[in-house]
């Protein structure tokens, strides 16, 4: 995807993941949401020691975003540790699939590892809006 400053993003996704609250993990993840018009929102993630209540660095940047009014996005860049750079969970790809099913998404180790990607190829077939519209 030309013109996203994915640089910016790593950026931002970095400093949100020397936030994040992981005390029983210690898997610390940043997230960096760009919005169609140019803002981005950082995410981090936040542990709870009631573990399925524990929020991804994904979801917490989408919130962010949606607390401020915006619901249309262009893409996301997520910091994680580990040998090989990591993918969104299956409820952020859900999440996230919800307002951008074509959303691109890079994601980085603190290293430099990159895998680049998009919300389709990793969510392909995804239960979205229109499924629910054809209910009727």
């Amino acid at each position: 995807m030309t013109g996203v400053p994915w640089e910016q993003l790593r950026q931002v996704a970095e400093e949100a993941r020397a936030r994040a609250y992981a005390p029983y993990s210690r898997f610390e993840v940043g997230a960096a949401l760009l919005t169609d018009d140019g803002r981005i929102f950082a995410g981090a993630n936040v542990e709870n020691a009631s573990y399925g209540l524990s929020l991804c660095a994904e979801r917490s940047a989408v919130a962010a975003a949606v607390a401020a009014g915006v619901r249309r996005f262009a893409a996301i860049v997520i910091v994680a540790p580990g040998p090989a750079p990591v993918t969104p969970c299956g409820m952020c790809r859900q999440v996230l699939s919800e307002f951008a099913p074509d959303l691109a998404v890079r994601s980085y180790t603190p290293e430099g590892g990159l895998l680049e990607t998009n919300v389709a190829a990793l969510l392909p077939d995804a239960f979205g809006p229109g499924h629910l519209r054809g209910a009727d």
